[in-house]
């Protein structure tokens, strides 16, 4: 299809940006993810005692490249199973079921035919879905969307080393205030960044996996047989598959890990809606510069403009990822009773959600690599601002004894445009000795900015 007609964005305009999640977020993904969880669970019913099922090693290798290989073609063959039929199987319409047998269909070796009775054996199709959902979920995390949120953490802390001693105009409540650097300030960000990046790390290893059945009793495997310890098998396979194992659950996984992980990214998103909005605002004031892209229009009618269109496009893509992942979370942590079916084309929506994250993630990529600290502006601005020394002239006299240094300095300044010769007279009327006073005379906008510099050293490289 020409992307041109495209429903979703995702695959049409910025179908080239989210092209690395269709391997996890695709309905032919989750169909290869679900053939690995029949394979491998039909393998490792072969490694109990209890069961007379044998399978050689070199048919556990045929097996796995079921989902090893697993292609176009068959990704078409379960589809056609489910929705038309082939050979001896009439039209599922259950997708799940297109996948039991789309294997039976590909276990073609005589040799393994006493293999089929045993696929899809005592298993209800959220056993195979939640497995199958996490695996690709884990996935995308873990190969997509981390190391996009790493780089960014990155790019924030190389201009926090390189803008350490950049002084620069703080704003509080919108006003002037006392100044910090900029490195300093996208230090914050990094380390910010990085507990979040922390947390979405421990809920990828938190994802859980359930393998209990039609309610989560064990029920069909208990019946055939009884002598098994079955919860001890599931918790063996699941953690094979590099998942916690569920303990208690109904039919269906209740998502609460899900929960945990999206809420993680919606954490790290926060952190770089915040950057966002904040270098809009620095390019606003020409506190930082933009490389302009050769041919690139900035805008249709004034030819001069070179728009902060990569922090305008990451705030929406990631205020988009944000309100899908706190309604995913929502969710498919509620099941009426046992089991309902709401949460499956839900859950089809988990790839979405994740791609307007990895749009966002690349779009502040590019626009922190364009920026350039403008030094000479945010001087400019500081030394316009001359008032903002009055917070450490204020302190001072208080470290001297004065108790109306607060009211003297706020006389001053509050609400009026002042000059340091204004606060030279001032210091010159102070009852102060003469260190105090040079002390005084030598404090300067671009000069007061505390620790800052050296607070950019706190930064590890994770």
């Amino acid at each position: 299809m020409n992307s041109l007609y495209a429903v979703s964005p995702l695959d049409g305009r910025y179908a080239g940006r989210t092209e690395a999640l269709r391997e996890y977020a695709s309905e032919a993904a989750l169909m290869r993810a679900r053939v690995q969880v029949e394979v491998e669970y039909l393998i490792a019913l072969a490694d109990l005692d209890a069961t007379p099922l044998e399978i050689r090693d070199d048919h556990r290798e045929y097996l796995r490249v079921l989902y090893e290989e697993f292609d176009e073609s068959d990704a078409e063959l379960v589809k056609q199973i489910e929705t038309e039929g082939y050979g001896d199987y009439a039209a599922t319409n259950h997708d799940v079921k297109a996948v039991e047998y789309f294997v039976r269909e590909r276990v073609g070796d005589p040799e393994l035919s006493h293999v089929i009775p045993w696929i899809h054996f005592a298993l209800t199709s959220e056993d195979v879905n939640n497995l199958a959902h996490r695996l690709l979920v884990k996935g995308a995390v873990e190969n997509v969307l981390l190391p996009k949120l790493q780089l960014v953490r990155g790019l924030l802390a190389d201009l926090a080393r390189e803008h350490r001693d950049v002084p620069m105009l703080a704003r509080t409540h919108g006003q002037p205030a006392t100044p910090t650097t900029f490195g300093k300030e996208m230090a914050v960000f990094a380390s910010r960044l990085g507990r979040a990046i922390g947390r979405v790390k421990d809920a990828r290893d938190g994802l859980q996996g359930k393998l209990a059945g039609a309610s989560g009793t064990y029920a069909a495997h208990v019946a055939a047989y009884p002598d098994v310890d079955w919860p001890a098998f599931a918790r063996e396979f699941v953690d094979g598959l590099g998942l916690e194992q569920a303990p208690l659950t109904t039919q269906v996984n209740p998502c609460d890990d899900l929960a945990e992980l999206f809420d993680a990214l919606r954490g790290a998103n926060n952190v770089l809606l915040d950057l966002d909005r904040d270098a809009w605002r620095y390019v606003s004031d020409r506190y930082l510069g933009q490389e302009a892209t050769e041919g690139e229009t900035g805008s249709s009618t004034m030819p001069h403009k070179v728009n902060p269109i990569d922090f305008e496009n990451s705030e929406g893509n990631l205020s988009k990822a944000n309100a899908d992942l706190v309604f995913l979370g929502d969710y498919v942590t509620s099941s009426r009773l046992q089991r309902d079916l709401s949460d499956s084309t839900v859950k089809r929506n988990i790839g979405a959600a994740f791609a307007y994250c990895l749009l966002g993630y690349v779009k502040l990529q590019a626009g922190l690599r364009k920026v350039v600290p403008n030094e000479e502006v945010m001087r400019d601005d500081l030394e316009a601002t001359p008032e903002i020394i009055g917070e450490a002239v204020q302190t001072i006299l208080r470290r001297e004894g004065h108790s109306d240094a607060y009211e003297r300095v706020k006389d001053l300044t509050r609400g009026r445009r002042v000059t340091l010769e204004d606060f030279h007279d001032l210091f010159e009327e102070l009852d102060v000795d003469e260190d105090t006073r040079e002390e005084l005379l030598g404090l300067t906008p671009a000069g007061y900015t505390g620790v800052a510099s050296g607070m950019v050293a706190s930064l590890n490289d994770e």
